[in-house]
């Protein structure tokens, strides 16, 4: 189902007059470009601890496994906090780590349900410039929220009803005046793009009534720039303006995590059930499939860099191949599971298990070489950012009767 709401001008419009996002900003999922790239210009720390190199730590309430994003002078993060029984979105100065202020986004409505790694704050904010957008699920449902950048809530749109079946964690993307968001559960779901400065609905889509994870990616492949959505057993492109289908193939599995990435031709995708893959489709409406191996690479999204595919299998496996045919080039086994996602910053690939083991390694396309490993807290499941040559990473430490989460910034430090 479809329906077009509001004039597409008007969200053109509300697009122009948006404050410019800097360079220096993450102020997404996945970084600027969307892809788990971080500008090639900066140097941050190769090596690092609870004592060395660490600009400053906050505490974070309750438990969430959002990334944190970047913009101005500022670092945002969602939390969930089940004693409280509050999810919230929360601003910290970029300079200092000081709390700047804390956004009741709901209030009542937290269920534990689903997987046991599962959080209730599991997405990644977006922020246009000019507002901070946050999807929840909440008592039953999924909601995206608009904040504005001291903290006031704005507008709230209930996007679908949500069965759940492991959890929720899509998160948001902000593109010309819409905020596209999706839904998928065993329920039946929704993607949806909604005007961001009223939240009303500019396009809808029902979806299949299969459990389903990733977050909307738009991309630009094939000469022009599509929203991919993976899973449900379909690799779907819309037009993110208007929300119409562009293309719809088989090629990935019912429940995918991973956010798609591509090489300007393909789209490729990864998924864990029931079918472990990772795929290779053409970008261009053709259905073609160049490629397709069955390995597990369900939660950690994928890199593209120098025409290879960089991944992280869930066991702890880092893999690189061609990105035209799939052949492997090298594997590396590091340890731990993995969850979160790579980052590249230049010729490193950094990447984080669940134990809180950071392991940096060159993105070569010849070889593995392992270039440190770094031990911070004990338990991550959030994807690092890296700004300015500096780190920004969700890290929890935990004791036999707690669990206490902190917001790290990480940089070079003079040595004593």
């Amino acid at each position: 189902m479809r329906g077009l709401l509001l004039p597409l001008f008007y969200s053109i419009v509300f697009s122009a007059a948006l404050t410019p996002l800097q360079s220096a900003d993450w102020p997404w999922w996945r970084g600027p470009n969307r892809d788990g790239i971080a500008d090639a210009d900066q140097s941050p720390p190769l090596k690092w601890s609870d004592t060395e190199n660490v600009i400053w730590k906050a505490a974070v309430p309750g438990r969430g496994h959002g990334t944190p994003i970047v913009v101005g002078q500022r670092v945002y993060l969602t939390a969930a906090d089940q004693e409280a029984q509050e999810q919230l979105l929360l601003c910290f100065d970029r300079a200092s780590g000081k709390e700047v202020w804390r956004s009741i986004v709901h209030q009542g409505g937290l269920r534990i349900e689903g997987n046991r790694k599962a959080s209730l704050a599991s997405t990644t904010p977006a922020c246009d410039g000019r507002q901070l957008y946050v999807n929840f699920l909440n008592d039953g449902a999924v909601h995206t929220t608009a904040v504005d950048l001291e903290g006031n809530l704005v507008w709230q749109q209930e996007i679908s009803d949500y069965v759940v079946h492991q959890g929720y964690g899509s998160s948001p993307a902000v593109y010309k005046g819409l905020v596209l968001v999706s839904a998928d559960n065993k329920g039946g779901g929704a993607v949806a793009g909604l005007n961001a400065e009223t939240g009303d609905f500019v396009w809808k889509h029902e979806r299949p009534d299969k459990p389903n994870y990733p977050s909307p990616v738009v991309m630009h492949v094939a000469g022009r720039d599509q929203m991919v959505l993976t899973g449900c057993d379909l690799v779907s492109s819309y037009d993110p303006l208007t929300g119409d289908i562009l293309w719809e193939v088989e090629g990935a599995t019912t429940e995918c995590v991973t956010s798609a990435v591509t090489d300007g031709r393909h789209v490729f995708t990864s998924g864990g059930y029931p079918d472990n893959h990772i795929s290779a489709v053409a970008a261009d409406g053709s259905g073609k499939l160049a490629w397709r191996e069955t390995i597990r690479t369900y939660v950690p999204s994928m890199l593209i860099h120098d025409d290879h595919l960089f991944a992280v299998l869930d066991a702890g496996i880092a893999v690189c191949r061609v990105a035209d045919t799939g052949e492997e080039v090298w594997k590396a086994r590091l340890s731990g599971t993995m969850s979160s996602s790579p980052v590249l910053v230049g010729d490193r690939i950094y990447v984080t298990n669940e134990r809180g083991l950071t392991f940096v390694f060159e993105a070569s396309t010849e070889q593995f070489r392992l270039l440190a490993k770094n031990q911070l807290g004990d338990n991550v499941f959030a994807t690092p950012v890296v700004c300015d040559s500096r780190i920004y990473t969700r890290v929890a430490h935990t004791t036999e009767d707690s669990r206490q989460e902190f917001l790290y910034c990480l940089g070079e430090r003079p040595q004593p």
